[in-house]
């Protein structure tokens, strides 16, 4: 029998902040892309070799976040909206936190092996790599780390692509393109109304360096790109009608919210109104086009 006095003695706070560490409300957006990525292969894999490949993307995403949090302690312990995170609020060490990360991509990259293809495994090594090593120091130096680390975030989706096919191929970077684009400002709209905690840790976000001006026309520019490569995928014959309305739909929207920016600085409220709005346009259009393609 079980010792229900050993299970009482279990450090579930312990666990809650390691689970924290991987930032796991990140991960359901990341599950959902890569979830459709392999659902719109013609030959999507078994059920139980899905299943295996999502968990492991979703941990391979965990640990590329715990990797971060370990290299980003003293930033986060200056920033208002991450001071109580694990690390900074001395809750975990960064040693603990520097060997679950690895410990959890080691096994993350092993089950994406075991289930998918060497293509998929390889697309997951870049992406961890490109996160940590690239995107994550890059943001005390440079506005633009945001296009790096739009890379390893809109290659999920590609991964469920290439685990269902083993190829790349234009219906894949299709999914990467949509990803990669709706990153952009997503991520300055964020930029813009945390001004000043990315100031106080040190960031170098757009708005920041030059400005709010240059940075709401910039997050215009973003927008407009993304609903444009949206709309290009029906007559480049990667989507039917169905999508195409709804990327129309959802597309005007985004646009009408975003236009104030065309006329430079327009506040927190409208930036976080575009933020609000982003979290839904991805998810429809994304639910749009593997309906569509079904």
């Amino acid at each position: 029998m079980i010792d229900t006095a050993v299970l009482h003695t279990v450090p579930l706070g312990r666990i809650r902040d390691l689970a924290a560490l991987g930032k796991p409300r990140l991960s359901v957006l990341v599950l959902f892309t890569a979830a459709a990525g392999v659902w719109l292969g013609p030959q999507p894999p078994g059920l139980g070799r899905t299943l295996v490949f999502l968990v492991a993307t979703a941990a391979l995403v965990a640990a590329a976040n715990t990797l971060n949090c370990w290299l980003e302690c003293e930033i986060d312990r200056q920033m208002h909206r991450t001071r109580g995170r694990p690390l900074p609020a001395g809750r975990l060490t960064p040693r603990t936190a520097l060997l679950f990360g690895g410990a959890l991509g080691t096994v993350a990259l092993t089950a994406i092996s075991a289930s998918t293809n060497p293509l998929t495994t390889g697309l997951g090594a870049l992406a961890l790599v490109t996160y940590v090593a690239l995107y994550t120091p890059l943001k005390r130096h440079t506005p633009w780390a945001m296009v790096v680390g739009a890379v390893p975030g809109a290659l999920p989706p590609l991964m469920g692509w290439t685990a269902a096919t083993n190829r790349l191929a234009p219906a894949g970077w299709a999914l990467f393109g949509i990803l990669f684009l709706w990153q952009l400002p997503h991520f300055t709209a964020i930029a813009l109304y945390l001004k000043d905690d990315f100031r106080r840790g040190g960031i170098r976000v757009l708005p920041l360096v030059h400005g709010d001006a240059v940075a709401s026309r910039w997050l215009v520019a973003a927008q407009t790109g993304f609903v444009a490569f949206s709309l290009a995928l029906v007559p480049a014959g990667l989507a039917g009608p169905l999508y195409g309305a709804a990327a129309a739909c959802c597309g005007l929207v985004g646009l009408a919210i975003a236009a104030p920016g065309l006329r430079g600085a327009t506040g927190e409220a409208w930036a976080r109104r575009v933020f609000a709005y982003s979290l839904l346009h991805l998810p429809l259009l994304v639910t749009a086009l593997v309906l569509d393609r079904r």
